[in-house]
Parts: structure tokens; C-alpha cells; sequence
């Protein structure tokens, strides 16, 4: 039971840890990841981990390799990156978020290690680096039969890094933070690639050729056993269905037929295929065809393409560079039918804003720019500017903050709806803070609407 005090002790921890090196800051380097974990007692290889990398997709796969394992009734631990309302969510242990009272027991175990590591360093442990030492002290408490674990940024020199992988995950690679990962996406490709371990699974979303090729050179280099999508797997059907879609996939060892996914677009369907066969590479054996369905029948996804508000329809995607952006827009434009699509959108000020609006203006009747309370957050007057240049002044408002910038889409797409035949809605997204701050004003607008 979560008592108020453990609340407050909470908020307590997450502003100590708020205060470290935070996580848009980054030095390369595994040296003092590692010296943690050595002080802890290397918790992260006293379990089995999937270790899942790439650009896109990487939480929604996440989220479907942990119901797998669940109904395989494996304890899981998962942690992703970042979280959408509470920094809870990023520890997830049997597909719940790590309790108040388990945060502070795990802060306490690690806080005098901290301190420690930061006595013997230049640069002090981050942010990123003391929530994955928690994650993996734990799952090792716990203790969990399978780590899922989300590379934070990059690859080889990610904090995550430290894992031994059974099987390594690479979703699709494109350019983003290129800051930090390198200018083109071969130089990304193959920070990425240096989450492959010798002789370990290898499952690789369908890349780029030029991603692919660099890719496989690192799965020969490592002597490690790759599948690939479009080859050892493949998504074989996809039809759209109430609430989400029906799919079928060739898995590693067998096939799997009518499997509901109750998530919309044709990425998610291809994160089924790679959660599918990651679990085959692991178990390597085919999985129950039943057991498959009630898994995937379960699944969720927040903040990603979520309906969070019926009449208008609010829709929440937590979109945040313009691979994300084209696949919301590909979604939008095939799986609903829209007559309009008012927009809210708030981006962090490293990412190609101009792409994102590039890849959304073919479906986006109206935009409005806004920006969430991150310090990150890209000024309105800047997204504005932009957003002028690519869909022109009679389309795009811009409201300094986003509670009053969903307030006059929704507002405004109410009067559309009630004037015309058809229905619009309202899409929100731009970044996953955008998308977790939505959904907690949206939560407010739903209960002040049944009062």
C-alpha cells in the first residue's frame, strides 16, 4: 500500500536525482556506469537481458516482448526510457511501475554508491546512469527471470550497455540526435550496432540498406546469429480492425495467424513481428499460437497513437522526430477517417523540428504550436516561425502554453462538428513530454467534464 509519506519521500529522491547531470547532457563514456555497477556488485548480469536499440519503436516493442514473457509467466523486469507522467514508469517489474515504497528501498541501497563514484570522477553520475543502476538493483532484488531493457541514446557507450545480452534488438535506425550519435546514419548505425555481444541473438528490424550492411558487419564481427525481418521473420497480413488490427506473422520457428493487436499503424504491426520473434530467438522454440493472441490482445501503449477523449477525439502520439512524425501521418491518413485533423504540437528544441512539420502537413488541416514546461522545449516563436515557412499563415495559431493550447483545439473542432456531416479531431504530439503532459490535462478536462 503506497502511503502519502512515501509519496512525498518520492519527490523527494527524484529531485536529488533531477539535480544530477541530466539526461539531454551527455559524455560518452562507460567508465563510471560501470564503476558503479562493479561497486554494486554487478546486479544487471545476475538476470538474462533483451537488450533493444535503434531510433523508433523501441518502447512499444518493449512493451509487447513483456507480455509475451508474462504469459510465458516469466517475472519480467522492464525499463524504457522516458516516461510519459512519472519517472516511476521507467522500472517496471511484472508489467506494473516499480512501487513508491520498492523507488525508495532501491535509492537507498545505491544513494552512498553514488556519492562514491562521484568522488572519483570528473563528471558525476547522471540522471540516466542512477536510474538504470536502480532498474538493475531491482531486478536483481526482486528477483525478475528476464530484464527487458531500452537503450537510452545510442549504443556502445550507452549506460545500458553494461548487460551481457542474450539477444540484442535493433529497431529501425534514422537520424536523430545526431549531436551526439554522428552527422549520417551510418555513423548512428554503428554506435548502435555496439550493443551486439559475442555469440549472442541478434533480431534487426527492417533497416536502410546502408544501415543493414553496417549492421551485418558487426553481427559477423561478433560471431553472433542474426534475424532478420523480411527473411528469418516477416510480417505476412495486416488488415485494419474496430480498435486496432488483425495480423498474422512468420515467426523464426513457426507461424502465427489472427493475432488482434489492439494498436493502430502499420509500425505497430511490425513491432508485433520483432517482439515475436525475439522472444522465439530467446526461448527458440515456436511460442503457443493461443498464448501469442491473449498476449498481444492485452497489450498497450501510452502515449503512442492513444485515444484519449471521445467527442472531440483526442488522439496522443508521442512522435519526436520525422520518422515518428511520417508514421502518426501515414496512420492518421489509412486507419481513420478523419474530415479534418487540428493539430497541437510542441517540440524540443534539438530535434529537426522542420522535419517533423514536413512529415505532418499532408494530413494537418490546422496547427497549433505550443510547447510543454521542458526547459528543452523549442520557443513557440521559433516553432511558429518555422511552421509558417511549411504550412502558411492561414493555417497555424500558436498559444505559449499547452493546457490552453489543447483547450481551443478541442474548443474549435467541437464547432466543426457541429456544423458538418464528417468528424475531426484533435492529434497531439511533438515529443514525449508533449504526449505526458497531454495526457495529464486531458485527465483533468475528463474529470471536470463529469462533474
Amino acid at each position: 500500500m503506497t502511503t502519502p509519506e512515501d509519496l512525498e519521500v518520492v519527490k523527494v529522491i527524484e529531485a536529488a536525482l533531477m539535480k544530477r547531470w541530466p539526461e539531454s547532457k551527455i559524455e560518452p563514456s562507460l567508465d563510471r556506469i560501470s564503476a558503479l555497477v562493479d561497486a554494486l556488485g554487478s546486479p544487471q548480469l545476475s538476470f538474462p537481458n533483451i537488450h533493444i536499440g535503434g531510433t523508433n519503436g523501441k518502447t512499444s516493442t518493449s512493451r509487447m516482448i513483456d507480455a509475451l514473457f508474462t504469459e510465458l509467466e516469466y517475472r519480467t523486469g522492464r525499463f524504457t526510457s522516458p516516461h510519459l507522467e512519472s519517472f516511476l514508469e521507467r522500472i517496471s517489474i511484472k508489467g506494473a511501475p516499480i512501487s513508491p515504497a520498492e523507488l525508495i528501498t532501491t535509492y537507498n541501497d545505491i544513494a552512498l554508491y553514488l556519492d562514491l563514484i562521484d568522488s572519483r570522477s570528473q563528471t558525476p553520475i547522471s540522471y540516466f546512469e542512477a536510474l538504470t543502476a536502480m532498474a538493475f538493483v531491482a531486478f536483481a532484488e526482486h528477483p525478475v527471470d528476464i530484464g527487458i531493457i531500452e537503450v537510452g541514446m545510442g549504443g556502445d557507450w550507452d549506460a545500458t550497455n553494461v548487460v551481457q545480452s542474450a539477444v540484442s534488438v535493433l529497431m529501425p535506425i534514422g537520424l536523430d540526435h545526431t549531436e551526439y550519435l554522428g552527422e549520417t546514419i551510418e555513423e548512428i548505425a554503428r554506435t548502435k550496432a555496439g550493443i551486439i555481444k559475442p555469440e549472442s541473438h541478434v533480431v534487426l528490424a527492417a533497416q536502410e540498406p546502408e544501415v543493414a550492411r553496417i549492421l551485418l558487419e558487426k553481427v559477423v564481427e561478433k560471431s553472433a546469429i542474426p534475424y532478420r525481418e523480411g527473411i528469418e521473420f516477416a510480417l505476412t497480413r495486416r488488415d485494419i480492425a474496430v480498435g486496432g488490427q488483425m495480423i498474422s506473422v512468420k515467426g523464426v520457428h513457426g507461424d502465427y495467424s489472427d493475432i488482434y493487436l489492439p494498436l493502430h499503424g502499420a509500425h505497430q504491426a511490425a513491432n508485433a513481428a520483432v517482439a515475436i520473434a525475439t522472444v522465439e530467438a530467446f526461448v527458440g522454440v515456436k511460442l503457443d499460437e493461443d498464448l501469442v493472441r491473449v498476449a498481444f490482445a492485452n497489450v498497450s501503449s501510452p502515449g503512442r497513437l492513444e485515444i484519449l477523449h471521445r467527442d472531440p477525439t483526442v488522439i496522443v502520439d508521442a512522435a519526436h522526430n520525422p520518422h515518428g512524425a511520417k508514421a502518426l501521418a501515414q496512420t492518421i491518413s489509412t486507419e481513420f477517417d478523419f474530415e479534418s485533423i487540428f493539430c497541437v504540437l510542441g517540440i524540443l528544441g534539438e530535434k529537426d523540428a522542420k522535419g517533423v512539420l514536413k512529415a505532418l502537413e499532408p494530413v494537418v488541416d490546422r496547427l497549433v504550436v505550443t510547447k510543454s514546461d521542458s526547459p528543452r522545449a523549442l520557443p513557440v516563436d521559433e516553432l511558429f516561425d518555422l511552421a509558417l515557412e511549411v504550412f502558411g499563415a492561414e493555417r497555424v495559431f500558436k498559444e505559449n502554453d499547452l493546457s490552453p493550447a489543447i483547450t481551443y483545439a478541442m474548443e474549435q473542432v467541437t464547432l466543426i462538428n457541429q456544423v458538418s456531416n464528417g468528424v475531426s479531431a484533435v492529434v497531439i504530439t511533438g515529443s514525449v513530454v508533449t504526449a505526458g503532459s497531454a495526457r495529464a490535462i486531458l485527465k483533468k478536462i475528463g474529470r471536470a467534464e463529469e462533474k
